[in-house]
């Protein structure tokens, strides 16, 4: 059987400092590193005695005098020294002060049981006085809540949401939307009717697709040129070059197909030529206005239009003829219809008042097809010549066009739109005009404090000629309204003088006078008002004077 140690020998209680408890955080209570059973008042840290020679060793887990650490808290919760209904005083058994809390406390040996972290468990009864012994409450360390969002300095603001993000970019996203929708709207009601027109390539009911494929079957090839030049480099014998728009093309493009026209021996199509084009390409032919009916009879010997029978020759041009020829869907006694032989022997020249027998949506009405297949297809090769923008005007009538011409049809309206949005915008941001409000200044400064100010600089600057004009065009301006100087005339010496001086009697300008009057020796007004500079700084305090004595006798005269 063990044998119980004998018990060290019991210190003597601190008597209890008067006055309030000593009061700390709980948490710095707690990282103290144990917590006594509390039964009654706190007393104040005490020296702790020297451990007797047989005192038992310290358990296990726990640093020496945490066991008998008093709390540096005092009482409970509502700050009294001692819970309701508990009196004594606890010894002071080995005790030290309480070190201050580091941010990052040291970590315990032993985890607390699951019970001793629960809050503050203090013992219900108290404990004999004299034990000498006290019964730790054994806590865990852990380390300071964090702070709250938005507390600390370093806190990283919280993500947008994607309501916030909406309400932000819908403004942008509406403006764009509006300006696509704009683009969509002008780019549909500004495309031209006539995309494709007579292009062998496009199906459009303006296209001209059906009419190649019909000569494509025939075994006529089609190529398609965009340029004058090209266009007479492909004619030939057995080549039937086809000219969609004369009249667009330039005085060059023109005398290039001239050219092709007299020297290739095949034959050339000149679709609604007119009087631009006439001259250059046939110039024994004129045009004699529009034909009444777009459906019209061959009445000619022609072999393609008496096999073609009535065909939509009509509704546009129709030709004046002239000299030998072939006239054939006459219009009022005039053909829309000529076939002109050529200088070259096996070509020709045809010249088709309308466009459309070739055209997609009236291909397959009356004899359109029959005459254009054989108006296009009596060569093996068919040359489709579309000019190009390039070939459409001549480099001088592109010069002799203004601004206002050179913009499109429509955008007129669109600049007027934008104009009137740009004024509503320019009325609603516009700054609305009011009465005036008196500005609140945060520090109201006296004049007299500005003046003293001014003439500070004047000093530090030796600016003793600037400040004596300031001093004579202000005494100059106050004395002009004194004796009934026009404001524009008061800084004239032949007016200002004389009104000064026959206001001033006759001894108060050289004579003694009372304090503030011009006295003996004085300079008269007109050396004081227009006189130089003063030499020194006591010239100019003296100058002031006698201006500010002048002044007072001009007032009191």
């Amino acid at each position: 059987m063990t044998p119980t140690p004998s018990p060290p020998p019991e210190p003597t209680p601190a008597t209890p400092a008067a006055g309030p408890p000593h009061t700390q955080p709980a948490a710095l209570a707690r990282a103290t590193g144990a917590r006594t059973a509390d039964t009654g008042t706190d007393t104040p840290p005490a020296t702790a005695p020297s451990p007797a020679p047989d005192a038992p060793p310290a358990p296990h887990g726990t640093t020496p005098g945490a066991a008998t650490r008093a709390p540096a808290e005092a009482g409970t919760e509502g700050g009294t020294g001692a819970p309701s209904g508990e009196t004594g005083t606890r010894p002071a058994t080995r005790t030290r002060p309480a070190a201050p809390v580091a941010d990052t406390p040291a970590p315990v040996a032993d985890a607390p049981a699951p019970g001793a972290a629960a809050g503050r468990t203090r013992s219900g009864s108290p404990e004999p006085a004299g034990s000498g012994s006290t019964r730790p409450v054994a806590e865990p360390r852990t380390a300071p809540a964090p702070a709250a969002a938005g507390n600390g300095a370093g806190t990283a603001p919280p993500a947008p949401t994607p309501a916030a993000l909406w309400r932000r970019a819908r403004g942008a996203l509406v403006g764009l939307g509006i300006l696509l929708v704009g683009a969509v709207t002008l780019a549909a009601l500004g495309s031209d009717s006539r995309h494709g027109h007579l292009d062998p390539r496009s199906a459009d009911p303006a296209g001209s697709r059906a009419v190649a494929e019909l000569l494509k079957a025939r075994g006529v090839t089609t190529r398609v040129v965009t340029t004058a030049d090209e266009a007479a480099e492909a004619a030939g014998p057995h080549t039937t070059l086809l000219v969609t728009d004369p009249d667009r093309l330039g005085e060059d493009q023109r005398r290039a197909i001239r050219s092709a026209i007299d020297l290739s021996g095949g034959r050339t199509v000149l679709l609604a030529p007119g009087p631009r084009s006439l001259p250059d390409l046939a110039p024994a032919i004129r045009s004699k206005g529009y034909a009444d009916q777009d459906v019209l009879d061959p009445a000619c010997a022609l072999p393609a239009a008496t096999s073609a029978g009535r065909a939509a020759t009509g509704g546009n041009l129709r030709y004046a003829p002239a000299g030998a020829g072939t006239a054939c869907y006459p219009s009022g006694g005039s053909p829309t219809l000529l076939v002109l032989p050529s200088t070259t022997t096996g070509g020709d020249t045809v010249l088709l008042g309308s466009e459309q027998i070739l055209l997609n949506r009236s291909l397959a009405d009356e004899g359109n097809a029959s005459l254009a297949l054989q108006l296009l297809g009596s060569r093996p090769d068919l040359v489709w010549y579309l000019p190009s923008l390039a070939d459409t005007a001549d480099p001088g009538a592109e010069e002799q066009k203004g601004f206002l011409e050179l913009i499109p049809a429509g955008w007129s309206w669109a600049l007027l739109q934008l104009f009137v949005a740009a004024a509503l915008a320019a009325l609603w941001r516009a700054r609305r005009l009011g009465p005036l409000v008196t500005e609140q200044l945060p520090v109201a400064i006296r004049a007299s404090e500005a003046t003293e100010g001014r003439a500070r600089l004047y000093r530090k600057a030796a600016a003793r000629d600037r400040a004596a004009t300031v001093l004579r065009a202000a005494a100059r301006e106050r004395l002009a309204a004194l004796v009934g100087v026009p404001p524009t005339r008061a800084h004239d010496p032949a007016t200002l003088v004389p009104a000064v001086s026959a206001r001033l009697t006759g001894a108060a300008t050289h004579a003694a006078a009372p304090y503030g009057a011009p006295h003996a020796g004085a300079p008269d007004p007109a050396t004081l008002l227009f006189g130089p500079a003063p030499a020194d700084d006591a010239a100019l305090v003296a100058l002031a004077d006698h201006l500010d004595a002048l002044e007072r006798e001009v007032r009191t005269s």
